[in-house]
């Protein structure tokens, strides 16, 4: 405390912001902006530009107010550290800003940086260069430096080498030491531990970044409303988020019957592709940007699931360009090169490619790409023309199992259909128009080149909501 007095009895510094009350916080966001594109900072209320300690009136809501502003107008969004001090018997708030690891900060779409006692906004050119050097630079080969060997799991870096030998035969002994293991796998510089060497192997990776989690939610119905019907969060390291996210969901999804042609039993399968949202949680977590302070998430509704992950797309990639071909490029590349060597990922840029093609040869729509409010979603929709559904239309045997043909199959011809099924042409018309009628297929091509396809329809979400 008596630093914290000595620091205040030097009035407004580089590193000091004072404010009488918070009724001035608007104006004490541009020094938390400021001190982030700095060296970090603390902003006092309840003292007076002239050093003299006025204290104010504090409750729960002043201090949730003054967190709740800071996160919804700074971006990239930060979590400050706010602190009620007692100074010569007069209460004084505390926002301590350490230096910001994601810069530039905008306030308002504006950078300020702090010189002085101002706060002073940032020139283009050296924004602009703020703006390449991060750009060259990757946060998972960052040094942890709070991190030691201390804090790595020997039997995960063990069990990872068994499953690196088995699938790229990385060769590389389970009994070699961990400190060699890391050396190998570039996840040690000078001695210390890079960021991804904790996100993989460590003890307790959340100790050290708390947004290293995975959050799981199933809703009850098609909007993200409260209560949920199950909710989980995983910590652990990213490896094991994995395997624990994508075993939540298959809780969390029923299987159905399918008709297949040919067939006489019937079969039962995931209402998902396992492999397709395997391959969403796999990319969400080794292409996140861990820099922001928020988590991978998993949301199940009766219509659709969303995987939402943490930051844009690297550039120059857009959602379109990951519906066809396009280049792998990593935003964390140790992160990826160690997910390369169990096999999570292939590094061909083909992973969004085969989620489309699983979701296809099962009869349900592609996967929607999309960026909202800054994070990719990738949201997989179910089809809806389940068994129970084909039931209560009064679909004939006939057009079930040419449903189900076209839920693997992609398509139909009239002529298709009378050979499948032994029909003329007038009774194949005639269960073709009904599922016209009735919106479950649609018309594509003329004349001779007339085939029929499945008529998706999808609800889309009203609204999006942060799970915590």
């Amino acid at each position: 405390m008596e630093e914290i007095i000595e620091l205040l009895r030097k009035a407004e510094s580089e590193k000091i912001e004072l404010k009488r009350s918070t009724s001035q916080l608007e104006k004490a966001l541009k020094a938390v902006c400021a001190f982030l594109n700095h060296e970090g900072g603390n902003v006092y209320f309840g003292i007076a530009p002239g050093k003299k300690i006025i204290g104010q009136e504090i409750s729960d809501n002043t201090l949730k107010t003054i967190s709740q502003k800071v996160r919804q107008k700074i971006k990239p969004e930060v979590t400050p550290e706010v602190k009620v001090l007692e100074i010569e018997g007069k209460k004084i708030i505390e926002i301590e800003v350490r230096k910001g690891r994601n810069k530039p900060y905008y306030l308002d779409g504006v950078a300020y940086k702090r010189v002085g006692s101002e706060n002073i906004v940032i020139p283009p050119e050296e924004l602009e260069r703020i703006i390449l050097e991060k750009r060259k630079r990757y946060w998972d080969s960052e040094i942890c430096e709070r991190a030691s060997l201390k804090d790595i799991d020997e039997e995960k870096v063990k069990k990872f080498l068994r499953k690196a030998k088995n699938e790229r035969n990385f060769d590389v002994e389970p009994e070699t030491s961990v400190e060699e293991v890391l050396g190998r796998l570039e996840l040690i510089k000078n001695g210390k531990l890079t960021n991804a060497a904790i996100l993989l192997f460590g003890k307790d990776p959340q100790r050290l970044f708390l947004q290293a989690e995975t959050r799981c939610a199933r809703f009850k119905g098609t909007k993200p409303v409260k209560p949920f019907v199950d909710m989980k969060v995983f910590s652990s390291s990213i490896i094991d988020q994995i395997d624990k996210a994508l075993s939540f969901v298959l809780e969390h999804i029923p299987m159905a019957a399918w008709l297949v042609p040919g067939q006489v039993e019937r079969e039962e399968r995931y209402e998902y592709p396992p492999d397709a949202i395997r391959e969403a949680i796999i990319n969400a977590i080794c292409h996140r940007d861990y820099e922001i302070q928020s988590n991978m998430q998993i949301r199940i509704f009766d219509d659709r699931i969303e995987v939402w992950g943490c930051g844009s797309l690297p550039e120059p990639l857009t959602p379109e360009d990951l519906k066809k071909k396009h280049k792998s490029i990593l935003r964390n590349p140790l992160i990826g090169k160690c997910f390369f060597l169990i096999k999570f990922i292939e590094e061909w840029g083909t992973g969004t490619n085969d989620m489309i093609k699983a979701c296809l040869n099962w009869g349900l729509p592609e996967p929607e790409f999309e960026l909202v409010a800054g994070d990719l979603i990738v949201t997989f929709w179910k089809s809806r023309l389940t068994e129970e559904l084909m039931n209560k239309l009064g679909l004939n045997e006939r057009q079930k199992r040419a449903i189900n043909y076209l839920k693997e199959h992609n398509k139909i011809t009239t002529k298709e259909y009378c050979r499948i099924f032994n029909v003329v042409k007038d009774t194949a018309n005639r269960d073709l128009n009904s599922l016209l009628d009735k919106d479950l297929i649609k018309r594509e091509g003329s004349g001779p080149k007339t085939y029929y396809i499945i008529a998706t329809v999808r609800y889309r979400p009203i609204f999006k909501l942060k799970i915590t």
